[in-house]
């Protein structure tokens, strides 16, 4: 049966490089601490003897790793059917070790991946569709968002069931911003004219009244997450319709990159900062296009003063990146574990949805966001909002490569190795290549 989501070549080495994605990478403190770890709970008896165990794979480590540890935990002390054992994995060799686990039919019987890593395990018949197995053990997927549903979906069916969306927010510093004169009565910031130009003025203002912090910092360490948010207000995309060539070098994009530049000449933000979220959370920055992992860490402090909004159309829009956890059953899981698998997968989206929420992510469960529990949560409704207008990552078996080859070209362009036009064009070039391959 032909796929519906046009596959674009085989499964290609960028599987086996490090994460370089955000959402739940090494740039924030909350996420920095993953190691190898395992989390075993204490076995219970059911009347038929043993529970069935399954072992998990994820990633997270932090703040992240706590809320993920107190769902297992919740999991297996609701119930006598079924153990969870954990394997936290680094988030830098994650993927490489979860794609050979896969090949060789040895490793976990349910794994955290992104949506935007799926696309290969699927076409490889590597995990299973996810709606069957929802249903014997009573799981609705309608629950699920149905922008979340489709993001994993192939050939109509279901291949893992999303746990959260995750994308970036516009934190801002009020104290910052009230010394700049451009704090709204209600606690919300003036922005001015919404356009490139605007924006620019408006960052030339705080830099000018408050001359000793960085008015915008910009996560250049991972700059296709910046960039990608803008090129994506702009109407952009990184692949065209049918994903079989690049996208990318176009006046949108140089517009784009004509923007951060400017920032950086202006002194706006420093182009030299290595831990630029640091650099917010410690108060010398006015502006943070910041993940929501990291709601948490910047505004659960309320001494930091910190508020968050959707980030602004400076591009006219408010379509931005992003992207979503899954979790997804290995296709060599026997029938026992894959029903155990299931039963995790439900409890982690319809009880355990309402612990991940805390950690930042929008879960995708609706029934949970729809909670009073979760839009008590500060700044949710902001969050919420913001989801109406993600832009996931274009489901090819070769987007890990893709990105990488976005963000390297992107440092070379913007540390002034190349120019915009002549990186966009490279950048272009090496795209196809790998869609050619």
């Amino acid at each position: 049966m032909k796929m519906k989501k046009k596959w674009t070549g085989i499964l290609t080495a960028g599987l086996t490089l490090a994460l370089v994605l955000s959402g739940c990478s090494s740039q924030t403190k909350d996420s920095s601490s993953s190691s190898t770890t395992t989390t075993d709970a204490p076995k219970t008896e059911s009347a038929g003897g043993s529970p069935v165990e399954i072992t998990f794979w994820n990633m997270f480590g932090g703040g992240e790793g706590d809320f993920v540890d107190q769902i297992i935990k919740g999991f297996n002390d609701s119930q006598k059917e079924v153990t969870v054992k954990q394997l936290r994995l680094e988030s830098n060799e994650y993927y490489a070790k979860l794609s050979t686990a896969l090949s060789s039919s040895k490793g976990p019987d349910v794994a955290i991946a992104h949506v935007d890593r799926i696309s290969p395990f699927v076409k490889a018949k590597q995990i299973l569709p996810v709606d069957e197995l929802a249903t014997k053990v009573g799981f609705d997927l309608k629950e699920i968002t149905e922008s979340n549903i489709k993001s994993v979906s192939y050939d109509g069916k279901p291949y893992a069931v999303p746990l959260d969306t995750h994308f970036h927010m516009f934190y801002y510093n009020k104290d910052i911003l009230k010394k700049a004169d451009l704090l709204n009565e209600d606690g919300t910031p003036k922005l001015g004219d919404m356009t490139p130009e605007g924006f620019e003025k408006t960052l030339g203002d705080i830099h000018a009244k408050v001359p000793d912090v960085q008015a915008l910092a910009v996560n250049t360490p991972y700059f296709q997450e910046p960039f990608l948010n803008m090129y994506y207000e702009a109407g952009g995309d990184i692949l065209n319709a049918d994903m079989t060539k690049a996208a990318i070098n176009n006046d949108k994009a140089l517009n784009v990159l004509k923007f951060y530049t400017d920032i950086y000449k202006n002194n706006y933000s420093d182009l030299n900062d290595k831990t630029p979220w640091d650099t917010f959370h410690n108060g010398k920055a006015a502006f943070w296009f910041g993940g929501v992992w990291e709601a948490g860490l910047l505004l659960g402090d309320k001494s930091l003063n910190i508020g968050a909004m959707p980030l602004p159309p400076i591009f006219g829009s408010q379509t931005h990146w992003a992207s979503s956890h899954t979790l997804v059953i290995p296709s060599y899981v026997s029938a026992e574990k894959q029903e155990a698998a299931a039963k995790f997968m439900k409890y982690f989206s319809e009880i355990g949805g309402k612990t991940w929420g805390q950690a930042g992510h929008v879960p995708a469960n609706s029934n949970v966001t729809a909670s009073e529990e979760y839009k008590s949560l500060p700044y949710r409704s902001e969050f919420i909002e913001a989801q109406k207008t993600v832009k996931f990552a274009p489901p090819t078996d070769k987007y890990t490569t893709i990105i990488t080859t976005i963000s390297e070209s992107l440092q070379n362009i913007i540390f002034g190795n190349e120019t915009p036009k002549d990186g966009l064009a490279n950048m272009e070039k090496q795209i196809n290549e790998v869609l050619d391959n």
